[in-house]
């Protein structure tokens, strides 16, 4: 069925009510009629939104990102941010590895997505497991800021004295600085950004790892000493990217939040999840990776470190962006047969 042109095309255009003008832009003329009629009703009456978040000042700075985006779209809306404590706030001085739960950092928040209490929830991607409860789904991603890793500290990760000790609480940071340095002394710390670099200005670290992208979004970046190129420092999947969580049946939602969707991102993002569920490594084995698009080829690049032994086994590979899902398992069938 043909989707019919409406008398006042122009003035519908730029409603900012009905997403379907997105569909007419594109010259998509197959929509049925009586489900955009429907849609459009249910848009119209229900100009509200709940947006949910975690409370720490990063993921509050990355929600009201999107928020900010979509009050540019969608005009006359009530887009309203909803903080939800998550179990990895409430245990601050506890190690991760030792709370057993992969989405410590999402719990609470799909809780209330499914229970209809927020209707979108924003998540950094890098705290996303590669296996979603059922009904729900990641809708869109934001353009990727930064994906590598930074090393703050008064001189570069080569510089620093012999037997320094770095703050992070990551096995694959870890892993991967004492294949570099295994000289260097790694000590768990946790907290928000700014209680980390605090923490390290009062001289109980030598040096910090922390993500480029959190250090630009809540404005560190001058305490940066060195952004670990990725020989070194491959980074977490998804690192970089804010996700849009939302339930797989609301459809209104769903079109809503997919204007801010960067493809480029959401390809290169899915590859690397999808390399790092083939390694069944969940968010917890020392696994880096990166995803990157250039000339509509995937480029993915895969790394391994024993935790015992330091020894890093790593690969590379390339394919068309369309297969980014296949090329991922190949890579990492690749890394499993050198084990």
């Amino acid at each position: 069925m043909r989707f019919p042109l409406p008398r006042e095309k122009d003035a519908w255009m730029n409603c900012s009510i009905c997403l379907c003008c997105r569909c007419l832009k594109r010259e998509i003329t197959i929509l049925p009629v009586a489900w955009c009629r429907l849609f459009y009703r249910s848009m119209a009456f229900n100009k509200r939104l709940k947006i949910g978040t975690r409370k720490s000042a990063l993921a509050m700075t990355q929600a009201q990102q999107v928020r900010d985006a979509l009050c540019a779209t969608l005009r006359g809306w009530d887009i309203e941010l909803i903080p939800i404590t998550t179990t990895g706030d409430r245990f601050l001085d506890v190690p991760l590895s030792s709370i057993d739960d992969k989405g410590v950092f999402l719990k609470e928040l799909e809780e209330a997505l499914l229970e209809g209490e927020i209707d979108c929830a924003v998540h950094s991607m890098k705290d996303v497991p590669t296996e979603q409860p059922p009904g729900l789904t990641i809708a869109a991603m934001l353009h990727r800021e930064d994906a590598r890793d930074a090393l703050i500290a008064a001189v570069e990760l080569a510089a620093l004295p012999r037997g320094s000790t770095i703050g992070t609480s990551s096995s694959r940071r870890i892993t991967q600085l004492r294949a570099f340095r295994p000289d260097l002394r790694c000590a768990a710390v946790r907290g928000n950004v700014d209680s980390r670099i605090r923490k390290w200005r009062e001289g109980q670290y030598d040096a910090l790892v922390l993500a480029v992208a959190g250090l630009k979004r809540m404005g560190f970046t001058q305490c940066i000493a060195q952004i670990l190129p990725l020989d070194i420092m491959l980074p977490a999947a998804g690192q970089g990217a804010i996700g849009i969580e939302t339930r797989t049946d609301d459809y209104r939602v769903i079109n809503i939040v997919s204007v801010l969707d960067d493809p480029v991102t959401h390809c290169a993002v899915a590859a690397e999840r999808a390399f790092l569920a083939a390694l069944g490594g969940g968010c917890r084995r020392p696994i880096g990776v990166y995803g990157e698009l250039r000339d509509e080829q995937l480029h993915l690049y895969g790394r391994i470190i024993d935790e015992h032994s330091n020894a890093v086994i790593e690969g590379k590979i390339s394919g068309r962006s369309q297969e980014c899902e296949v090329i991922a398992q190949n890579l990492a069938r690749q890394l499993l047969a050198t084990t």
